[in-house]
């Protein structure tokens, strides 16, 4: 390491004073501005994953479904999955470093974790649309060049995009081509198969309406809708040509205010979803014949999925295990729905897709999407045998049975002056901290039947997260606003009290 090099080269990218960031769930978040120390140093990071694991590495800058002026970046490890937990400690060291500390603490990360200095390296980037993104990959890029690592910028991506990358250029293409064609060759390919397999009510022509959230899923999609089928139309909305990022759209809209999103109007029994930011997060929904608004978030989704597998499954008698995986934050009822109905073990895990992957990877299959539209399915080479001979259709009757869910659910939050002055355990479902917070909370629930509520502190604003679930809608909204008071109060709270009613 030519330490001479990165302390020059760092000085053009120095940290401000007192700024101390945290790797979270979803990397570093914060504003724009504040980051391209924070960008330089994950590019002399992501180098030295790449020696230690002889792989190529992925850094993506996005800030996901935070606000337009705000940004962030999360590296990508060998086989597309989260950075490993070891690291994210690496990563908040290196980020928080003052300037004359970084050759050293850089020295000590190399030492840690044994790091062969001579392995030659490999980077690939991506960004989202934001208009910081472009000279904040720049930053990583000078990151990488300094410590001699090799990159590949891939511009412009969402983020499962760069996932695919990563994991295709680290099995030598056997996952697919590590392009953008090959990903659209890839998944298009899979949607036309799978889709043969399935009714379509009317003339045969599905519509989807998309809400892309003002951002990159916009690009992306206008691009691959043509390689799928005529059976597809997808029309887009809310695609970047006006309207800011994630401002009244996107999936983090949609799933808090249980609204459309602006900018589309829909009428009975159109399918809608929503992206967030850089669409990794997709939620459906529709309006029914009496104009009501019906939302499939994660929780349902990873029902129909999980019915949709259990039925062939069961038909040939198979020994595949299969398993859901969510956190506290699930809709009760889909729990309930799962274990009591499906006969489907769930499992429960903090708040976070790396918990969620982590566990779901103990199964031949395994489903986990939290509620707000981040998720996938997991399959081991064997059921990647076998289900290719068990997809079958879903009879209309079972479709509407899994959709048919319990839906009074209220995810709110409370801005406060320091989120950390929260924590919780038992997979965030008990409050630690603040005194007296979880017996207020405690008491609130026993007023209200098949009641439950949690609060978190966000992984990316200075937010609190309140969540609240009780047998109607008025009595979700009327404990939802009781426990977002008990936490302004013993919490912190910024800002207008909240409200009831919201």
């Amino acid at each position: 390491m030519d330490l001479d090099a990165v302390t020059k080269q760092s000085a053009l990218h120095a940290k401000p004073d007192g700024l101390t960031l945290q790797y979270g769930t979803a990397g570093f978040r914060t504003k724009a501005e504040h980051l391209d120390h924070v960008m330089f140093r994950m590019g002399l990071l992501a180098v030295l994953r790449s020696k230690q694991t002889k792989s190529t590495i992925g850094v993506m800058v996005t800030a996901s479904h935070n606000p337009e002026e705000d940004n962030g970046v999360k590296l990508v490890d060998p086989l597309g999955e989260m950075l490993a937990p070891s690291w994210e400690e690496h990563a908040t060291c290196l980020a928080n470093a003052e300037e004359q500390d970084l050759p050293r603490v850089l020295v000590d990360i190399g030492e840690k974790a044994a790091v062969n200095l001579h392995q030659d390296a490999f980077v690939v980037i991506a960004r989202d649309t934001r208009p910081s993104s472009e000279k904040l990959s720049q930053s990583v890029i000078d990151g990488v060049t300094v410590l001699g690592g090799q990159f590949h910028d891939y511009g412009l991506l969402t983020t499962p995009q760069l996932h695919y990358m990563v994991y295709c250029r680290n099995t030598s293409g056997q996952y697919g081509k590590a392009t953008i064609e090959g990903y659209y060759q890839k998944l298009s390919a899979a949607f036309v198969e799978l889709t043969k397999q399935a009714s379509c009510s009317g003339d045969g022509q599905r519509t989807l309406k998309v809400d892309c959230a003002n951002g990159i899923g916009a690009l992306k999609l206008r691009e691959m809708k043509h390689y799928f089928s005529q059976g597809l139309s997808v029309q887009l909305f809310n695609d970047g040509t006006k309207g800011k990022l994630n401002h009244l759209c996107g999936a983090d809209f949609v799933k808090s205010h249980q609204k459309p999103p602006q900018g589309i109007e829909m009428k009975s029994n159109e399918r809608c979803c929503s992206f967030d930011g850089d669409a990794d997060r997709i939620i459906y929904y529709y309006h029914d014949a009496d104009g009501q608004f019906h939302l499939v978030d994660g929780d349902k989704i990873a029902a129909l999925i999980s019915s949709f597998l259990k039925e062939p499954l069961l038909e040939i008698g198979d020994s595949l295990s299969l398993g859901v995986v969510q956190t506290a934050y699930a809709n009760g009822s889909s729990t309930r729905y799962l274990e009591e109905v499906m006969k489907v073990p769930v499992y429960c895990t903090k708040t976070g897709v790396k918990h969620l992957h982590h566990k779901a990877q103990e199964f031949d299959i395994g489903v986990y999407f939290e509620a707000n539209g981040h998720g996938t399915v997991l399959f081991s080479k064997a059921a990647e045998m076998k289900i290719k001979q068990l997809a079958k259709e879903l009879e209309e009757d079972k479709k509407r049975k899994a959709a048919k869910m319990l839906e009074n659910v209220i995810d709110l939050f409370n801005q406060v002056a320091d989120r950390q002055v929260i924590s919780t355990t038992d997979a965030e479902r008990q409050a630690v901290k603040p005194p007296g917070l979880q017996e207020a909370i405690n008491e609130l629930v026993k007023k209200y039947r098949l009641s439950r509520a949690f609060v978190r502190p966000s992984g990316t604003e200075d937010i609190v997260r309140v969540y609240a679930e009780a047998d109607s809608q008025e009595n979700a909204d009327s404990l939802a606003y009781e426990v977002s008071l008990a936490v302004f109060q013993l919490a912190g709270g910024i800002g207008e009290r909240p409200q009831p009613g919201f």
